[in-house]
């Protein structure tokens, strides 16, 4: 199927469930109300079918992309309506299946033997159904009961064709709309494009979930199910079945005597756990992915499956969301416009106080206030026009935490409507912050940085050395000559700033060890035997450096 005809399949599917009875035609120009009331689908008759399932068949028929769109979209009942967040509740796991001969095919092709001698019992029928891949039950040979995760076929041509169709409308966007540049479309695309490519390796998945695992061993707060890497390839992915109360089952989680306050304010731990401590986080968390262990009802744990979508960030990114967080929980909001620009999110010419008072305007009105009678897809719609009208470029970086964030609300909304989400995350941020710029964080930075520090500074004579017989032999101009001192006199600077970041660090730990234990063997066993030996090296080398 070429793009062309992807367009129209999309087309069709737009006119034979009649979606134009969504659009507010009498919000939109004069031009575009006239289209849409002459449009070709007035020729369909309107399915006797609810809005709600007329609106999940659609996006069933257009394939997965359009799938994780209405799984996004089940979890925002303050966008929706009930019934239509309903029936879209139906795409986290209810897809319909491809056939089990198939399935058997695909895992007999990867792993080279016949499922009757891979698995001592194998379910035809799926367990589950969703928009990439389907799941079904089974038995090793050790009887350790698992899940046999199989990739849909033809799933990659399908992908493609949506994906070619999203680049050329952002491509247009980016280059007739008014707000296409400040708003990076392409960019977006080509994450999203990355994302959904890494979720069609079931291999990456894979690995996604042994890492989440180590990082939350043993922890009180969510259980990630263990790999079975002899059974795992690209496209069969094969793990312990876990058993556990679906999040969307309010009323069996209630039976079972779940303490649903508990339960959504672990929701919460979970995801700043993820995004601040790990850098690294589970950007699905839609309610078909997730499940309660109620067997302690009074400390119930999560159980998280499906991998394949996970977010990271860099430190930078990290740090300045944090303190933006923390700026907004404290409403300081003129911290939070001298952080954006700082970060380089608004133009550096952005005036702070206009600024400062257009985010009072949007946040003051959602604090102190449970989280039922917060709407935060409204909140970022106000964000969003805020920042449009001072120039604030979209972060592609920050596209899946956002999604993340939103169906993090989307639970938390569900289970306990009245959590106050800014209360909860604010001691879990302030106590992330002083761990980061707190003596251990300092020590921690010091053993990740001196080694790097003395294996660099070696070098420094040579680089100098090739520099000058470089400028020797290439006829150099008095202009020339200039920007190349200048070159060797900043790596000098350079190399000299970081030798005494280092050698300050070292001492600001020292300082605050000694001030609050007087412990100075404790001190002595706690910075390794290079750690002195460049500490000594640095303070001679400062020292040498400073009489020249």
């Amino acid at each position: 199927m070429t793009r062309l005809q992807r367009l129209f399949r999309i087309a069709w599917v737009f006119c034979r469930y009649r979606l134009d009875t969504f659009l507010p035609l009498a919000e939109l120009p004069a031009p575009l109300k006239v289209f849409f009331l002459l449009a070709p689908w007035h020729l369909f008759p309107q399915p006797k079918l609810d809005r709600g399932d007329r609106l999940r068949l659609a996006f069933e028929e257009l394939g997965p992309v359009f799938v994780k769109f209405g799984q996004i979209l089940s979890t925002r009942r303050d966008l929706l309506p009930d019934d239509m967040a309903e029936s879209l509740k139906h795409l986290q796991d209810r897809v319909p299946p491809f056939p089990s001969a198939q399935a058997r095919a695909i895992i007999e092709a990867s792993l080279g033997k016949p499922v009757t001698e891979l698995f001592a019992e194998f379910e035809a029928d799926p367990m589950a159904s969703a928009s990439v891949a389907q799941v079904h039950a089974a038995t090793l040979p050790t009887g350790q009961q698992v899940v046999v995760k199989v990739l849909r076929p033809g799933i990659e041509k399908v992908i493609h064709q949506d994906l070619a169709l999203m680049y050329l409308m952002a491509g247009l966007l980016e280059k007739y709309w008014s707000e296409g540049k400040r708003l990076h479309p392409v960019e977006v695309v080509a994450d999203y494009d990355a994302t959904i490519h890494d979720e069609l390796d079931l291999q990456r998945e894979a690995a996604n979930a042994s890492q989440l695992r180590r990082n939350f061993d043993n922890s009180s707060l969510i259980y990630i199910p263990f790999i079975d890497w002899d059974y795992t390839r690209r496209q069969v992915l094969v793990m312990e079945r876990i058993r556990g109360i679906p999040i969307a089952d309010v009323a069996a989680l209630r039976a079972a005597g779940v303490d649903l306050k508990v339960l959504a304010e672990k929701g919460v731990e979970i995801f700043f756990t993820q995004v601040f401590r790990d850098s690294f986080f589970h950007a699905d968390m839609h309610p078909g992915n997730i499940f309660v262990d109620a067997s302690n009802p009074a400390d119930p744990k999560y159980i998280a499956i499906d991998f394949g979508i996970v977010g990271t960030l860099a430190p930078d990114d990290q740090s300045y969301l944090a303190r933006n967080l923390l700026a907004f929980f404290r409403r300081d909001y003129r911290q939070v416009a001298q952080l954006h620009i700082q970060s380089g999110w608004v133009p550096p010419d952005t005036r702070v106080n206009e600024f400062e008072a257009a985010i009072r305007t949007v946040c003051e009105p959602i604090f102190e206030r449970p989280l039922k009678d917060i709407s935060f897809g409204h909140f970022l719609l106000r964000l969003f026009q805020t920042a449009r009208r001072f120039n604030m470029e979209v972060q592609p970086q920050l596209v899946l935490l956002q999604k993340t964030l939103l169906n993090v609300e989307g639970l938390g909304r569900q289970l306990y409507p009245e959590l106050d989400l800014w209360s909860t995350a604010q001691p879990f941020l302030e106590s992330w912050m002083r761990k980061r710029i707190g003596p251990s964080g300092l020590l921690k930075s010091l053993q990740s940085h001196l080694p790097a520090w003395l294996e660099q500074s070696p070098e420094m004579p040579q680089l100098v050395h090739d520099a000058l017989v470089q400028l020797r032999s290439s006829h150099p101009t008095a202009q020339s000559n200039q920007a190349t001192l200048e070159l060797l006199n900043e790596a000098r600077a350079s190399s000299d700033r970081r030798w005494r970041r280092g050698l300050l660090a070292l001492i600001l730990v020292a300082g605050t060890w000694l001030g609050t234990t007087g412990d100075l063997p404790t001190l002595a066993a706690a910075v390794p035997a290079w750690g002195w030996a460049a500490l000594a090296a640095a303070g001679w080398l400062i020292i040498r450096g400073g009489r020249h």
